[in-house]
């Protein structure tokens, strides 16, 4: 018999060899034959190429360094410090632990300290941005740990107190922030930055590959506007962006800068061996003689408890905040069951500052052996001595997967990466070929700075900041001018012969959130008052409704109350036993095409589509998936406009292929479930970015109707790459509803875990029909 978790108990697991790596896989899981591990690749070490520091770096900088045991750069970062030295903007795109900060610091340090100098020792000055507070608050914390004399560093965010503000603005010279605070803070107000945007030499992004989607194209539009305003005060800093792994980084830097940039992507770091297993939870048979697969949560929750057992510090990351909550909930019940303490915890958004901060520090002692994260501990927090990651379903996108891989192993010793199978077409897809993860190529970041939805609204922005002129073009690109006409004749902006200008007093509030489509709900517990964390307005109708079951820090609450007058939800302390899953309605509006395709009797359309949603009830379920009941719900009904992809043809088609006019809608559901399902595989998302409807007839085209769109108002060329791809895939949807083994359709083909009507019809078999007629349509016919 093969030893348990529990046999492991007690003992330092240290992991140097990738053979160590392998028992410990063999271990926990039991593996036979059958058993879950699907495939399994060794990465060997990588050896270190050095070079010497350039002579230019500060004697203050060279020493402190040299006090934490740097004396020589790797060899990326020597040739990124000297094109950033020579003012070139530079795009570094290595891998995780590989020094990409020394790429930035060494010459904006550099540059701080010789301004140190200057009469107001303020002659220049470094800006820093991070998509997440933790990280921004973490590289802080490491240039404060160099005790360099004159280099004045703060935070900026939302957690910093009024009163520090006014200090930061007016002396400190290494500025930590985000992009939310420059759109928010620094750009409307930038009379009160003059002192530090007038000295500013460096612009530093990192982590350039979150910056994708709507989110990303926002961002892209923020820079555009800094860059207008710094030259206002005649400054043309040097931008540095820091990526981890991903696809042409070069362009992409280029995109969301708005100028030229150098790419660098060879890696001189050191790299221990890594161990990387794919592993599909086993189907078991229950006492009443049904086969269930455990859930992807449900195996990370048991692997990262028996890694926890064997002392391997580890953490496991889940796609969804209630996920996260449930791994470590599950984790610490297997671990104290076994007789060890509960030593795994939480780390999701939502919760207060000073719980990040604490759950970051116990990390990074090793007080804390487990953490179930989310992908805010994805991005590039500086956490040492991790020996494994457990990734609870696939990412979404090969950039995602190296990353969290590569939060393991940073002291150059070997590492352990599991990717658990979830019961989703993607994930089945994968473990079948272990090749598109292992040698497949990273995808490139899409944005798009031009998006119709987003543009006018920084415009409006923008001549709020500095009044708008033609040469205004060469930040916003050829769709400024139109854009601009049509703001002032709606009446938002005023054109002027020198330019477009705002007309009010009041500070414009256009562009709102650069992260979500509304305001954020904070979630009080009513008994205290207390706040116990936050959610983005998008999501409160589907996790935050009155009777939602709703999880934090491992402790249980019900909704009793979801008020969006004033923007908050009220829980009360307790476990029902239960856990909720909100059901919603869709349909959608066709508008008229960009681009269509013929083929036969089908039609393949890109272009605008309105989509109205509405969260109509919620199902109770127990911890054995079995649905207590469901609950109505009256919410109101949302709707949008984005991007879609979508493809209609005749009812003859289908019924000649044996289909009957019963089978359709269900044909076409499985279809598009499974669909949405393997976008991600072509496009640079996951199927959370995407949403899809479909009908067995929609009034605009009088035929059964498949529609896949972006998730996002304005859309995030998404749906664009499914129609550029089409054929590849929906090739690939087919193959793989037609080789999964089930009967009737399952959650490795086309059941769909966000299906807002139940997963009700699907039909499996009229499914790959379906698809039959789409890819063999007869282009002359």
């Amino acid at each position: 018999m093969s030893p348990t978790p529990d046999d492991l108990a007690g003992q330092r697991v240290a992991l140097p060899r990738s053979a160590a790596d392998r028992q410990i896989l063999l271990t926990l899981g039991g593996v036979a034959p059958t058993g879950p591990l699907r495939s399994l690749r060794e990465f060997p070490p990588r050896p270190a190429v050095q070079t010497d520091l350039p002579s230019w770096v500060d004697p203050e900088l060279r020493g402190a360094l040299a006090y934490r045991g740097v004396h020589r750069l790797w060899s990326h970062q020597a040739a990124a410090v000297e094109e950033t030295r020579q003012c070139r903007n530079v795009a570094i795109a290595t891998g995780t632990a590989s020094g990409k900060s020394l790429c930035y610091l060494l010459p904006g340090l550099t540059a701080v300290l010789e301004g140190t100098r200057a009469p107001n020792a303020r002659g220049a000055t470094m800006l820093y941005l991070a998509p997440t507070k933790a990280l921004a608050a973490d590289q802080a914390a490491h240039i404060e740990g160099l005790g360099l004399p004159g280099v004045r560093v703060a935070t900026y965010d939302g957690d910093t107190p009024p009163d520090e503000r006014r200090w930061i603005r007016e002396h400190a010279n290494v500025v930590l922030t985000n992009p939310d605070l420059i759109h928010h803070s620094m750009l409307p107000g930038h009379a009160h930055w003059a002192s530090f945007l007038r000295a500013l030499t460096m612009v530093v992004i990192d982590e350039a590959h979150a910056y994708r989607g709507i989110f990303g194209s926002s961002v892209a539009l923020v820079i555009r506007r800094l860059r207008r305003v710094l030259a206002r005060y005649r400054r043309e800093p040097v931008f540095v962006l820091a990526s981890a792994t991903a696809g042409d980084p070069g362009a992409h830097g280029a995109e969301l800068i708005g100028l030229p940039v150098t790419e660098i992507t060879g890696d001189g770091s050191p790299r221990g061996a890594v161990t990387f297993a794919l592993w599909e939870p086993m189907v078991t048979v229950g006492a009443d003689g049904q086969e269930r697969r455990p859930s992807a949560s449900t195996e990370a929750a048991r692997l990262l408890a028996g890694l926890v057992a064997a002392d391997v510090q580890t953490i496991a990351f889940a796609r969804s905040r209630a996920g996260v909550e449930g791994v470590s909930a599950a984790a610490n019940r297997l671990l104290e069951a076994r007789g060890h303490p509960a030593r795994v915890s939480a780390y999701r958004g939502g919760y207060l500052p000073e719980e990040r901060r604490a759950l970051e520090h116990a990390l990074r002692t090793g007080a804390l052996r487990g953490l179930a994260a989310t992908n805010a501990l994805e991005l590039g927090i500086d956490v040492h001595g991790l020996d494994a990651v457990v990734m609870a379903g696939w990412p979404g996108r090969l950039s995602s997967l190296w990353q969290q891989a590569g939060r393991a192993g940073r002291a150059g010793g070997s590492s352990l990466a599991i990717l658990v199978a979830a019961d989703d077409p993607l994930d089945a897809y994968l473990m079948d070929h272990p090749e598109l993860i292992f040698d497949g190529c990273v995808e490139k970041t899409v944005i798009n700075p031009a998006n119709p939805r987003l543009l006018p609204r920084h415009l409006v922005a923008a001549a709020y900041e500095v009044p708008l002129t033609e040469a205004d073009e060469s930040y916003f690109g050829p769709d400024m001018t139109p854009a601009l006409d049509a703001l002032v004749a709606a009446g938002q902006l005023r054109r002027r012969p020198r330019g477009w200008f705002w007309p009010e007093d009041r500070r414009p509030d256009a562009v709102g959130s650069l992260r979500t489509a509304g305001e954020v709900v904070a979630i009080v517990e009513g008994a205290s008052g207390r706040v116990i964390g936050t959610i983005d307005e998008a999501s409160a109708d589907h996790q935050v409704h009155p009777g939602a079951v709703h999880l934090h820090q491992g402790s249980t609450y019900v909704v009793t109350e979801l008020d969006r007058a004033n923007a908050t939800a009220t829980v009360v302390a307790g476990d029902p036993g239960w856990s909720t899953v909100a059901q919603s309605q869709s349909s959608f509006d066709l508008a008229t095409p960009d681009e269509v395709r013929l083929r036969g009797g089908l039609t393949v359309c890109r272009g605008p589509v309105t989509v109205r949603s509405q969260v109509v009830s919620f199902a109770r379920r127990l911890p054995t998936g079995a649905v207590l009941g469901y609950h109505g719900l009256d919410m109101p009904e949302r709707e949008f406009t984005t991007e879609g992809v979508w493809w209609h043809l005749p009812d003859s088609l289908l019924l000649s292929v044996g289909l009957t006019e019963a089978h359709i809608p269900g044909a076409a559901h499985a279809a598009e479930h499974a669909a949405i399902g393997m976008l991600p595989l072509f496009a640079t998302c996951d199927r959370w970015d995407i949403g899809g409807v479909s009908t067995a007839c929609h009034p605009a085209t009088g035929e059964p109707t498949i529609l896949v769109y972006d998730g996002y108002p304005g859309g995030a060329g998404y749906a664009a790459r499914g129609f550029e791809v089409f054929d590849a895939w929906l090739t690939a949807t087919r193959d793989l509803i037609a080789a999964c083994p089930c009967e009737a359709g399952c959650p490795g083909c086309v059941v769909s875990p966000k299906c807002g009507n139940g997963n009700e019809p699907l039909d499996k078999a009229g499914a790959v029909a379906l698809l039959d007629v789409v890819l063999t349509s007869d282009p002359g016919r």
